[in-house]
Protein backbone atom coordinates (compact mmCIF):
# COMPACT_ATOMS: atom_id res chain seq x y z
CA UNK A 1 0.00 0.00 0.00
CA UNK A 2 1.47 3.25 -0.92
CA UNK A 3 1.27 6.50 1.74
CA UNK A 4 -0.67 7.95 -0.58
CA UNK A 5 -3.86 5.94 0.24
CA UNK A 6 -3.23 6.41 4.13
CA UNK A 7 -2.04 9.80 4.87
CA UNK A 8 -4.26 12.74 5.79
CA UNK A 9 -4.48 15.10 3.40
CA UNK A 10 -6.02 18.31 4.78
CA UNK A 11 -3.38 19.49 6.73
CA UNK A 12 -2.92 22.81 8.39
CA UNK A 13 0.40 24.74 7.76
CA UNK A 14 2.01 27.08 9.85
CA UNK A 15 4.35 30.29 9.26
CA UNK A 16 7.87 30.66 10.80
CA UNK A 17 6.53 33.78 11.52
CA UNK A 18 3.80 33.24 13.07
CA UNK A 19 2.85 33.71 16.61
CA UNK A 20 3.26 30.26 19.07
CA UNK A 21 0.10 31.49 20.39
CA UNK A 22 -1.62 31.25 16.62
CA UNK A 23 0.01 27.81 16.13
CA UNK A 24 -1.56 26.61 19.17
CA UNK A 25 -4.63 27.99 18.02
CA UNK A 26 -4.33 26.17 14.73
CA UNK A 27 -3.64 22.70 16.57
CA UNK A 28 -6.56 23.45 19.12
CA UNK A 29 -8.43 24.01 15.86
CA UNK A 30 -7.65 20.70 14.08
CA UNK A 31 -7.22 18.98 17.39
CA UNK A 32 -3.43 17.87 16.40
CA UNK A 33 -0.23 18.73 18.37
CA UNK A 34 1.89 19.05 14.80
CA UNK A 35 2.00 21.52 12.35
CA UNK A 36 3.95 21.48 9.32
CA UNK A 37 5.85 24.94 9.08
CA UNK A 38 6.05 26.43 5.08
CA UNK A 39 7.80 29.20 3.74
CA UNK A 40 7.67 30.16 -0.43
CA UNK A 41 5.45 26.61 -1.04
CA UNK A 42 7.93 24.78 1.02
CA UNK A 43 8.17 22.89 3.92
CA UNK A 44 10.79 24.12 6.42
CA UNK A 45 10.29 22.41 9.45
CA UNK A 46 7.64 21.07 12.06
CA UNK A 47 6.51 22.22 15.41
CA UNK A 48 4.88 20.64 18.03
CA UNK A 49 2.44 21.10 20.99
CA UNK A 50 5.90 20.04 22.98
CA UNK A 51 8.31 22.78 21.05
CA UNK A 52 6.07 25.14 22.16
CA UNK A 53 5.67 24.65 26.27
CA UNK A 54 9.89 23.28 26.14
CA UNK A 55 11.53 25.37 23.85
CA UNK A 56 9.42 28.92 24.63
CA UNK A 57 6.60 28.64 27.46
CA UNK A 58 9.21 27.15 30.19
CA UNK A 59 11.52 29.64 29.11
CA UNK A 60 9.39 32.34 29.47
CA UNK A 61 8.95 32.96 26.03
CA UNK A 62 5.78 33.28 25.68
CA UNK A 63 6.24 35.79 22.68
CA UNK A 64 8.21 33.52 20.52
CA UNK A 65 7.26 32.92 17.19
CA UNK A 66 7.01 29.85 15.55
CA UNK A 67 10.46 29.97 13.60
CA UNK A 68 11.98 30.34 17.39
CA UNK A 69 10.66 26.89 18.22
CA UNK A 70 10.46 24.51 15.21
CA UNK A 71 12.05 21.58 14.26
CA UNK A 72 14.28 22.52 11.10
CA UNK A 73 15.84 19.06 10.19
CA UNK A 74 12.49 17.93 8.99
CA UNK A 75 11.99 14.10 7.95
CA UNK A 76 9.34 13.12 5.77
CA UNK A 77 8.21 10.68 3.05
CA UNK A 78 7.05 10.39 -0.86
CA UNK A 79 3.23 10.11 -1.57
CA UNK A 80 4.22 7.17 -3.47
CA UNK A 81 6.62 5.22 -0.64
CA UNK A 82 5.22 1.72 0.80
CA UNK A 83 3.16 2.11 4.01
CA UNK A 84 5.62 -0.46 5.65
CA UNK A 85 9.08 0.96 4.68
CA UNK A 86 7.70 4.49 5.75
CA UNK A 87 6.46 2.52 8.92
CA UNK A 88 10.14 0.94 9.70
CA UNK A 89 11.42 4.39 8.81
CA UNK A 90 9.30 6.00 11.56
CA UNK A 91 10.52 3.56 14.18
CA UNK A 92 14.25 3.92 13.24
CA UNK A 93 13.68 7.74 13.71
CA UNK A 94 11.41 7.08 16.87
CA UNK A 95 8.63 9.66 15.23
CA UNK A 96 5.10 9.29 15.51
CA UNK A 97 3.95 11.23 12.17
CA UNK A 98 6.31 12.67 8.83
CA UNK A 99 5.13 15.09 6.72
CA UNK A 100 4.29 13.90 3.00
CA UNK A 101 5.75 15.44 -0.35
CA UNK A 102 4.84 14.75 -3.81
CA UNK A 103 7.33 14.41 -6.68
CA UNK A 104 8.19 18.30 -6.62
CA UNK A 105 8.48 18.38 -2.27
CA UNK A 106 5.21 20.15 -2.42
CA UNK A 107 3.52 19.48 1.20
CA UNK A 108 0.28 16.92 0.25
CA UNK A 109 -0.35 15.79 3.75
CA UNK A 110 0.65 13.87 6.94
CA UNK A 111 1.40 10.07 7.55
CA UNK A 112 1.09 9.28 11.71
CA UNK A 113 1.23 5.28 13.31
CA UNK A 114 -2.80 6.17 13.65
CA UNK A 115 -2.99 6.28 10.12
CA UNK A 116 -1.26 3.08 9.44
CA UNK A 117 -3.11 1.37 12.05
CA UNK A 118 -6.10 1.39 10.35
CA UNK A 119 -5.23 0.22 7.27
CA UNK A 120 -3.85 -3.30 6.71
CA UNK A 121 -0.60 -2.27 7.37
CA UNK A 122 -1.64 -2.84 11.28
CA UNK A 123 1.83 -5.18 12.03
CA UNK A 124 3.79 -2.45 10.46
CA UNK A 125 2.37 0.11 12.86
CA UNK A 126 2.49 -1.56 15.70
CA UNK A 127 6.13 -2.81 15.30
CA UNK A 128 7.32 1.46 14.33
CA UNK A 129 5.32 1.29 17.86
CA UNK A 130 7.33 -0.71 19.42
CA UNK A 131 10.76 1.16 18.55
CA UNK A 132 9.58 4.58 19.40
CA UNK A 133 8.14 3.20 23.04
CA UNK A 134 11.68 1.94 23.74
CA UNK A 135 13.22 3.41 27.50
CA UNK A 136 14.48 6.67 26.69
CA UNK A 137 17.45 5.19 28.41
CA UNK A 138 18.19 3.62 24.92
CA UNK A 139 17.80 7.09 22.95
CA UNK A 140 20.40 9.75 21.97
CA UNK A 141 19.48 13.30 21.71
CA UNK A 142 19.22 13.04 18.02
CA UNK A 143 16.05 10.93 17.96
CA UNK A 144 18.43 8.32 16.23
CA UNK A 145 18.29 5.00 17.68
CA UNK A 146 22.00 3.66 18.89
CA UNK A 147 23.40 1.25 16.33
Amino acid sequence: MRVAEAMTRDARIANPDQSIVEAAKMMADCDCGVLPVGENDRLVGMVTDRDIVIRALAKGKGDAKVRDVMSKDVKYCFEEDDVDDVAKNMGDLQVRRLPVLDKSKRLTGIVSLGDIATTEEVDAAGEALSCISEPASKHVSTGQRPH
